[in-house]
């Protein structure tokens, strides 16, 4: 069922290039709780026609993998999230996260996984003493990306300048996303002159991330992807309640404001951005 009204249909399809189909359970009970299938077709309906479904720990990367298996529409990243990696690390050592992230190479080859990620730096919920861990998993996960051509999706929370600094001292792969970009316009630069994506999501309709549109503002055209990371950062008019890709309508069109463009133009442009990112499907 619809839990908050859909918007009006986009004029030109788009693609949610980071979303997690599977969580919905733990935000939504019961009979509310939409399946997968409903939530596609959903986006459908206000033309959010295809999805990167994005699994970030072993089962969820599984059952990910599995999921984009009947779908046509829907492709997949898979990973070990930075929190995951630290508290596994922590719980029960590195020998376990090095055989998480094995499991995570073999999942990586199938030929519905287009990215390799989330994967990256979280220091927001990271204490110190797990710094090392997570880049320890983040630069497996960057050799992975490299290793089956596939594109790295990087999670960067309170981290800027250590994800850079592993990112270039240990050699990106062909194409990376920085998914939720969270940096500012300094930032944006530094990455658009690496040829990296940045991928926005509901927080650029916040009213307090001045910077985080000051970065929007200055990202090249063929580097822009949007998003949704459902079913978190819900975009105004909605913020709060759990967000879905058929509400990134509500991005896509503040997004085009913003950039003074109109919404059919930055449509198509996202479209074929996420095309080029993650290869046609």
């Amino acid at each position: 069922m619809t839990l908050i009204e859909a918007p009006e249909p986009l004029a030109a399809p788009v693609i949610d290039t980071h979303t997690h189909l599977n969580l919905h359970d733990r935000y939504l009970h019961g009979d509310a709780a939409p399946d997968p299938d409903e939530l596609l077709a959903l986006a459908a309906q206000v033309g959010v026609t295809k999805v990167v479904q994005i699994g970030c720990d072993v089962e969820y990367a599984r059952a990910s993998v599995e999921m984009a298996r009947s779908r046509p529409d829907v492709v997949v990243g898979v990973s070990v999230h930075p929190n995951d990696a630290a508290r596994i690390h922590q719980a029960e050592g590195a020998a376990a996260l090095d055989a998480a992230i094995d499991e995570i190479a073999i999942l990586a080859r199938d030929p519905v996984v287009r990215a390799v990620g989330e994967t990256g730096l979280d220091y927001f919920r990271t204490g110190e003493e797990l710094h090392a861990a997570q880049q320890h998993a983040f630069r497996r996960h960057i050799d992975l990306a490299r290793e089956l051509d596939k594109t790295l999706v990087i999670h960067d929370r309170d981290s800027h300048e250590d994800v850079l600094a592993v990112l270039e001292a240990h050699g990106a792969p062909e194409r990376v996303v920085f998914h939720c970009f969270s940096g500012d316009a300094a930032m944006a630069e530094h990455c658009a002159e690496r040829g990296w994506y940045m991928s926005f999501a509901g927080p650029v309709t916040y009213k307090a991330n001045d910077e985080l549109r000051a970065a929007l503002a200055v990202v090249p055209d063929e580097l822009l992807l949007v998003e949704t990371d459902a079913p978190y950062l819900t975009p105004v008019p909605h913020r709060g309640k759990p967000n879905a890709s058929y509400l990134m309508p509500h991005t896509v069109r503040f997004m085009a404001e913003q950039r003074g463009v109109s919404e059919a133009e930055l449509a198509r442009t996202l479209y074929d951005n996420a095309q080029r990112a993650f290869g046609p499907w």
